[in-house]
This record gives structure tokens, sequence and C-alpha cells, in this order.
């Protein structure tokens, strides 16, 4: 859109216009390289500095853009998109965004734990399927996935090489079956310093906290708890007359305590 195209007397606030128009550039791959400067934006659009600003602030927040100060700024081709409303594979997210989905498999055994079968509705001493695994994204770690299932079901993935493979499909083709619905909680935490260390950041950042309950038909058959990067991971939804849209926030979770925390870290991840 060229600053004549812009409709300054319209109904639409000119930086959501200016706004508008680079997400539409983004989107079509025209800032490969290094991203545009305010002012040379600016001119471009013939606008001033601080609409060009507003233009760029929800790009800069939701991650569009990369905002570090004294840094080029450049579009961020990093980061996962993850639309709600379904039940999605973490490893089919990563793939879609053109990104190899590796992971380091922290354990894979059978164990006993008394509070992941109460979450699964089985007696406290069940056997249970345990997996941890760090995802990658490309070279980059993205998230710290922890999944527990009833061994009468799961335990043929005991074999499984979990390297560089989808957990649902593995349970379809192993088990004879997967979860095909659920309920799922995301919140907020700060990292603490052994998860920070295994995801490749800083103590104290910003991450996802996404808790989930795995079903087919009326058996729970997957309790996952997963922390995610949260400079490399953004939520989506989608929304008309016709579909509807609902979005529920839970009151009562805090940010903080024990589901912040990850298994510790180990000496030296498997390869």
């Amino acid at each position: 859109m060229s600053a004549s195209r812009l409709e300054r007397r319209g109904p639409v606030a000119l930086w959501q216009q200016v706004r508008d128009d680079v997400r539409r550039r983004i989107d079509a791959g025209e800032f490969p390289g290094a991203f545009p400067g305010e002012k040379a934006l600016a001119a471009e659009y013939g606008v001033s500095r601080q609409t060009m600003r507003q233009a760029l602030r929800p790009l800069r927040e939701a991650g569009v853009v990369s905002a570090s100060r004294g840094r080029t700024p450049r579009v961020r081709t990093d980061v996962i998109e993850q639309p709600i409303g379904a039940l999605y594979s973490l490893f089919t997210s990563v793939e879609a965004a053109g990104m190899e989905q590796r992971s380091h498999v922290l354990a894979l055994e059978q164990r006993a734990d008394a509070e992941a079968a109460g979450r699964l509705g089985l007696p406290p001493d069940a056997p249970l399927i345990y997996l941890a695994r760090l995802r990658l994204a490309g070279p980059e770690p993205l998230a710290l996935d922890r999944v527990w299932l009833p061994a009468e079901i799961a335990a043929p993935l005991l074999d499984v090489d979990f390297t560089r493979t989808a957990l649902y499909a593995e349970m379809a083709a192993r088990c004879g079956d997967q979860p095909r619905a659920g309920h799922e909680v995301i919140r907020t935490v700060s990292l603490r310093p052994d998860t920070a260390r295994l995801l490749g950041t800083r103590s104290g950042e910003a991450a996802f906290h996404i808790e989930r309950m795995g079903r087919s038909a009326d058996r729970v058959l997957e309790w996952r708890t997963t922390i995610v990067r949260g400079d490399r991971f953004r939520v989506t939804s989608s929304f008309s007359p016709s579909d509807g849209f609902q979005w529920a926030f839970d009151a009562s979770t805090e940010a903080t305590g024990p589901a912040a925390t990850a298994p510790p870290a180990p000496t030296a991840l498997p390869h």
C-alpha cells in the first residue's frame, strides 16, 4: 500500500491501515532479511514516526517482528503458531511451520505414580508409562514435555524411538487407540533455573504451562504437562458469526507453584 492509497480521513485509523499492510507484506515474504526501521517505513508510508510506532507495536508484542534493543529488527520465522479449539500435535505444528521437530528423550519407562494414576482415573499403584522429552524446533529447544499413560494400553510404546516421531501416531499404530478429545489449561509461568537451562534460555523468562487430559470415548488415555518457551510459541483463535467463539479464564489458577517445576536437569542429554 503506497502512501497515496492510505485513507487519511476514512473510518479506519491510519496506524491500523499501516499495521495491516505491513502484516500483509510480511505474510507475502517481502522481508526475508532485515526488517526496515521505523524511520524508513514512516517515510515510505508518508506517516509520522509516532504513527509508525503505533502500527509496529502490536506486531512486536505478538512476536512477529523482533524488537531487541541494539539489534537489526527481523521478521521472526522461528515462532510456532498453534490454533486453539482442536486436539493438536506439537510435532505437527512444528513441521507445519517448516522446521524439523526432534526430541531428546529424557525418560521412557514404566513406573508407578499416585498423582498421575489419580489423574488417569486409576488405582494409586497402577503401572504407568512415563515419557519425558525435550522438544526441539529446528536446532533450538522449544518445550519440555512430560506424558503419563496407562501401561495396559501404552506398554508397546516402550520400544519406540521418540527422537523424531509423534506420540499420537505411535499410539494409533502400536496401541490401537489415541486421544481423540480432551481438556487443556494454558497459563503462564516464570522459568526456574533448571528448566531454563534445558530450554536454552534465561531463568525467570516467561513460558506457557500447558496441562492436557486426553480422552478416547469415556476413558482418559493421557495426562500431559508441557512447558513451552514463550518467545517461540503463540496461540491463535478464529471466530465467525456462525461458529461463535468461547474463551474461559480460571481465576483460581496461580502463575507459580509446583506445576512450574520441571524434572531435574540431566547431566547429559541422550542423543
